[in-house]
């Protein structure tokens, strides 16, 4: 059961680095063309980018590190998994709030997904036997 929550874990990791790439490129490309449409002037605009990009390089930063703890509990280390709960509490919060504060925008399901899947990985786990 730790090894299937520990795959689980991974594919959490993978699914925000990619979530991370996408983000910062193809996200950043609409939100840009919105922008322009609305004449936001270009220092105003290239404020927002650096924080949009930011948000992208913690994404990836938290998808890596996040990869590596579950790729080393699958080797066979008992390491923390305090990093795994707050990313997997903050997407999960940060998903809900978006959601609800969009109507219902499917599209926040990018940060529910990953978070659920982190909480299973994480938040239950069985306690070692002595």
């Amino acid at each position: 059961m730790e090894r299937t929550r520990d795959v689980i874990g991974l594919i959490a990791a993978l699914m925000i680095i990619v979530s991370s790439g996408a983000h910062t490129i193809l996200g950043w490309r609409g939100m840009r063309g919105e922008l322009a449409v609305a004449r936001v002037p270009g220092d105003l605009m290239l404020g927002l980018q650096i924080g949009w990009q930011f948000g992208g390089a913690a994404m990836l930063t938290f998808g890596v590190v996040l990869f590596a703890i579950f790729r080393q509990r699958l080797r066979g280390a008992n390491g923390s998994l305090l990093l795994p709960r707050a990313v997997a509490l903050t997407y999960l919060l940060f998903g809900a709030w978006a959601l609800a504060a969009t109507g219902g925008d499917l599209f926040f399901l990018v940060f529910l997904i990953p978070g659920a899947f982190l909480a299973m990985a994480s938040m239950y786990r069985l306690q070692p036997s002595n």
